[in-house]
C-alpha cells in the first residue's frame, strides 16, 4: 500500500519550525509495512490544501495530515478536506462531546472558538484526541484515506499509534506486511567508504534495501526488511546485520542506533569503571556529551576546561617543562593532562583534548584540524595525534570530542 504525508501550516512550510512530525510518521507508516512514497507541506491557504489533498487522492492508498486542525481562523484543515471531498462541513457531535469534556475535566472555559474544532466534513469519521482539545478525523476521499492529525507533536504520536495504526491494520484486511528496520550507527569511515564496504551486502541479500544516513561525525547503516512472514523477515535481517558486522569490524558502535556517548557509557557503566576528562580545544563538547546521558553520575567525576597553558598547569598539574618542550598541542601534554585528571578525580580512566580546531592557529606541522588526545588507564598512559580535514570550527571540534571517546571505547573493548 502506498501513504503520502502532508504537513501544512506556514511555521513549517517557510522553515521557522522543523517538521520532526513526518520523519516520525514516515517511520511508524513504514513499520506498518506501507510504502511512504511522498512528504508534501503547504502552508495556511485554502486553495493549496485543497488542491493537495486532491492531488494525493489520485496517488495514494493512505495519507496522512497533520496541522491546522486548531481553533483560529487559520486552522484550515477540515475546511480544505470537505472542499476537496466536494462536501460541506458539519457540526460533529462527538466530536464537540470530546472537546466539552477536556475542558471539564481539567476546570478549564471553554472558549466559543473551539465549537470551530467540531466542525469535520460530512462523511468522516471522528478521531478522539485523548491529550489534546483538537480532535482528529478520518475521510475517503477518490481511493485514499485520510487521516487527519493535529500538528502538536504529543498529541499526534498518540493518536497515530492509538487510532491510526489499527485502522491501518483493519485496511490491510488481516493480511499485514511486516516491515522491520535495523539502525547500526558507525564511526571511522565516511559515507562513500561506508556504501563501498557494504556493496556485497546488497548483492547477497536482494530482500534488504540498504540506506546511510549522516549524523555527523558519524555514519548510520539503515536495513530494511519487507514481507507477509515475520519470521522470515526477521531471520534475513538478522543476517544481513552479521554482514555489516563482518564488513565494517569494531566502526560499528551499536546495532540499535546509538551514538558514541551512550554506548560508552553503557561500557564504563556495565564494567563499573570511571571517568575523568581534562579539555582545551573541545572546551567542554565532551564533558557535554557524556553527561547528555541519563545515569552518566554513575560513571562521570570531573571535568576540568584547561584552555591555556597556564591553566593546564595550575590547575591540571601538568608539569611546565611538558609544554615548554613540546607544547599544548602533542602527544605528551594531552597524555599528562589524562594522567593529572586521573589522579584528581580517583578515576579509572583519564580523557584530554587539546587540538587546534581553526580556522586560524594551524601551522605546516601542526596544521588546523589536528588534535591530540590522552588516555590513561589504570596501567598506562597513551597519546594519539589525529588530523581531520574540517575546515568548519564546529564540525572540527565535534568530531575532536567523538575521536576521544573513541580512543576510550577501543581500550573498553580490549
Amino acid at each position: 500500500m502506498i501513504a503520502e504525508i502532508l504537513s501544512t501550516g506556514d511555521e513549517v512550510r517557510s522553515g521557522a519550525l522543523v517538521d520532526s512530525n513526518s520523519a516520525h510518521i514516515a517511520e511508524v507508516l513504514e513499520e506498518a509495512g506501507l510504502e511512504v512514497t511522498r512528504h508534501s507541506t503547504v502552508g495556511d491557504d485554502l486553495a493549496a490544501i485543497s488542491s493537495i489533498i486532491k492531488e494525493i487522492s489520485a496517488r495514494a492508498d493512505v495519507a496522512v495530515v497533520t496541522g491546522g486542525l486548531g481553533p483560529t481562523t487559520d486552522d484550515l484543515s477540515a475546511e480544505a478536506a470537505a472542499m476537496a471531498a466536494g462536501t460541506e462541513l458539519y457540526e460533529d457531535k462527538s466530536a464537540l462531546l470530546l472537546i466539552e469534556n477536556f475542558f471539564k475535566k481539567r476546570q478549564w472555559l471553554m472558549g466559543s472558538l473551539n465549537k470551530k474544532q467540531a466542525m469535520l466534513p460530512k462523511g468522516s469519521k471522528c478521531l478522539e484526541n485523548p491529550v489534546g482539545t483538537a480532535p482528529g478525523f478520518a475521510v475517503r476521499i477518490e481511493n485514499c484515506l485520510f487521516f487527519f492529525l493535529p500538528g502538536v507533536p504529543s498529541e499526534m504520536k498518540k493518536m497515530l499509534s492509538e487510532k491510526v495504526i489499527p485502522e491501518i491494520y483493519t485496511l490491510q484486511g488481516g493480511i499485514r506486511e511486516y516491515s522491520l528496520v535495523r539502525d547500526l550507527s558507525t564511526f571511522g569511515l565516511g559515507e562513500a567508504a561506508v556504501n563501498e564496504n557494504l556493496l556485497s551486502v546488497i548483492d547477497d541479500y536482494p530482500g534488504i534495501k540498504l540506506g546511510l544516513r549522516a549524523t555527523f561525525p558519524e555514519i548510520h547503516v539503515k536495513l530494511y526488511a519487507k514481507g507477509k512472514d515475520e519470521k522470515k523477515v526477521s531471520e534475513i535481517l538478522e543476517r544481513a546485520t552479521g554482514s555489516v558486522l563482518e564488513n565494517l569490524g569494531n566502526r560499528v558502535l551499536s546495532t540499535k542506533g546509538e551514538p558514541m556517548e551512550l554506548v560508552v557509557g553503557n561500557m564504563l557503566k556495565s564494567r563499573k569503571a570511571t571517568i575523568a576528562v581534562a579539555e582545551s580545544c573541545t572546551g567542554g563538547l565532551l564533558s557535554n556529551m557524556l553527561t547528555n546521558v541519563p545515569g552518566s553520575s554513575d560513571y562521570f567525576l570531573f571535568s576540568g576546561i584547561t584552555y591555556s597553558n597556564d591553566s593546564k598547569i595550575k590547575v591540571l598539574g601538568v608539569r611546565q617543562v611538558v609544554i615548554e618542550e613540546h607544547g599544548a598541542v602533542h602527544e605528551e601534554t594531552a597524555k599528562e593532562m589524562a594522567v593529572c585528571a586521573r589522579r584528581i578525580a580517583g578515576a579509572t580512566y583519564g580523557l584530554s583534548t587539546s587540538g587546534i580546531a581553526g580556522p586560524g592557529g594551524g601551522t605546516e606541522e601542526k596544521p588546523v584540524g589536528t588534535v591530540c588526545i590522552g588516555l590513561a588507564t589504570p596501567s598506562e598512559a597513551k597519546g594519539f595525534r589525529f588530523n581531520f580535514q574540517f575546515g568548519d570550527r564546529l564540525m572540527n571540534k565535534k568530531v575532536f570530542a567523538v575521536m576521544a571517546l573513541d580512543v576510550l571505547r577501543r581500550e573498553l573493548l580490549k
